[in-house]
């Protein structure tokens, strides 16, 4: 069996090369990799050509699914797959060639979970590292994940994660949310379930951070729309009561804080969406705000944090 799938749900063609370049440059060659193009106007399918490596696997989508389905796409990748680990690549983003060697090591150190995870290079249009995301403990249990991911003191990215495909096919797949908005999030706390998530704190994954990613994008009310589907998820998530006595009072306390919680990730949101024509996206919101249960101050905080957010990683 395979150990590793590599999935890359392709639509875009600038980066697609290098992104293609770093994976096939891993040290442990123990993997499949997965092309999936979203039927793409650009030159994805010249550009996979290129490469001559029986570890690719090329389909294409007979219609576009678009970005607002995106997580219909890995989920195909999923379906696909035939390694025992899948995890899944943006089109612009790069491996460190020892990206699935230090997930080997997590893998063989922690065999009981089903969902690994890795501290990240962001790297801008010209691949220099800019940041890295937060360090995380090298293990821990799930009510512990959604208290520091909705706290902002970590962010995160799809590619960040490894996960065991059975148990990911098990509990229905990749979870679907609008452009993917918080899908990974979800995802990954559904698959720590009660066994737990471990880290490395070693950045072996480089996410480049351009204007083209769906973080920067618009697409504003999806967005907003998303951020209410995972407050319902959160909601009926926190109804469960976990055997854990440490881990059930920082349930009680996300169960006292949830709204304030999500509050921040609309404000996010908002922010984000008024870094450029900031009064245009601020009448929008505010004719929006009772269909996306916004308040004044959310819009109005939101649009004064925008003035000097040039480039941001946290969501």
């Amino acid at each position: 069996m395979i150990k590793f799938s590599i999935c890359i749900p392709a639509y875009k063609s600038l980066y697609l090369s290098k992104c293609i370049a770093s994976i096939l440059q891993q040290t442990v060659n123990d993997f499949e990799l997965i092309i999936l193009n979203d039927c793409s106007p650009e030159p994805v399918e010249a550009i996979v050509q290129q490469f001559e490596d029986n570890r690719i696997h090329y389909y294409k989508n007979e219609q576009n699914t678009g970005a607002v389905q995106l997580v219909k796409n890995w989920n195909k990748c999923l379906a696909l797959a035939k390694g025992e680990y899948i995890m899944i690549m943006g089109d612009d983003d790069e491996l460190e060639p020892d990206y699935l060697q230090e997930f080997s090591r997590l893998t063989e150190q922690y065999p009981q979970i089903d969902v690994y995870h890795c501290r990240s290079k962001i790297i801008n249009e010209q691949g220099e590292t800019v940041m890295l995301t937060p360090a995380c403990p090298e293990f821990e249990y799930v009510y512990d994940s959604i208290w520091h991911r909705l706290e902002q003191y970590r962010s995160n990215y799809i590619s960040d994660f490894v996960y065991r495909t059975a148990a990911l096919r098990l509990q229905g797949g990749f979870y679907e949310l609008p452009l993917a908005w918080g899908s990974d999030d979800i995802t990954a706390f559904l698959a720590t379930g009660t066994k737990g998530i471990a880290h490395t704190n070693k950045p072996v994954f480089r996410y480049r951070s351009n204007a083209l990613s769906i973080t920067s994008s618009g697409s504003d009310g999806f967005k907003m729309e998303a951020n209410q589907a995972y407050a319902r998820w959160l909601h009926d998530y926190l109804q469960k009561v976990p055997n854990n006595e440490e881990q059930a009072i920082v349930r009680a306390y996300l169960q006292r804080t949830q709204q304030k919680l999500m509050s921040k990730r609309k404000r996010f949101t908002l922010t984000l969406s008024m870094r450029q024509h900031r009064f245009k996206k601020a009448w929008f919101w505010l004719k929006h705000r009772s269909k996306y249960q916004l308040s004044l101050s959310d819009i109005l905080i939101s649009a004064l944090k925008s003035v000097n957010l040039k480039n941001s990683s946290k969501f």
